[in-house]
């Protein structure tokens, strides 16, 4: 299963891997191709001294950090997103988050489902009959369901 994962989840990836959303990213990728656009990786730099100064990692346990949630994604450069892609996240998006406009159109092009923390988003695009988001309780509960199916064909 294809998903493309947006900035919030990624970065809440990297301030906690212990957490649902760190978990996710790193026991889910058994189960699920996450997928997101790939200025995210400027972006994780771009705000590297704050990770720093709420997480109180060192410099080396950063690198760690990022390789360990950014090696389970693939990493889309926005230029192979269509024009019709981009519109249509455009409309999508507006008078909700314009900044999340590349990973709509991503999961358009992908015609996969947007993995997203942002519960205004989530209602947003809802309201707007998009229906192609899950919530992170959503996704975990995809994922136990996986995980039982594993361990009852061990049985």
């Amino acid at each position: 299963m294809k998903i493309v994962v947006d900035s919030n989840i990624v970065f809440s990836a990297i301030l906690n891997t212990k957490s649902k959303i760190g978990q996710l990213i790193i026991n889910g990728s058994k189960h699920f191709d996450f997928y997101t656009v790939g200025l995210l990786k400027d972006e994780i730099f771009k705000h590297k001294d704050k990770i720093l100064h709420l997480t109180d990692y060192t410099e080396n346990q950063f690198v760690d950090t990022f390789y360990l949630i950014t090696n389970r994604l693939v990493f889309v450069d926005d230029i192979l997103l269509t024009d019709n892609d981009l519109i249509k996240a455009i409309d999508l998006v507006s008078g909700i988050d314009e900044n999340d406009a590349l990973f709509v159109a991503l999961t358009n092009h992908l015609l996969v489902n947007l993995w997203t923390g942002d519960k205004r988003l989530v209602k947003g695009l809802k309201k707007k009959g998009y229906l192609r988001v899950l919530t992170t309780d959503e996704l975990y509960e995809i994922f136990l369901n996986k995980e039982l199916k594993i361990r009852l064909k061990r049985k």
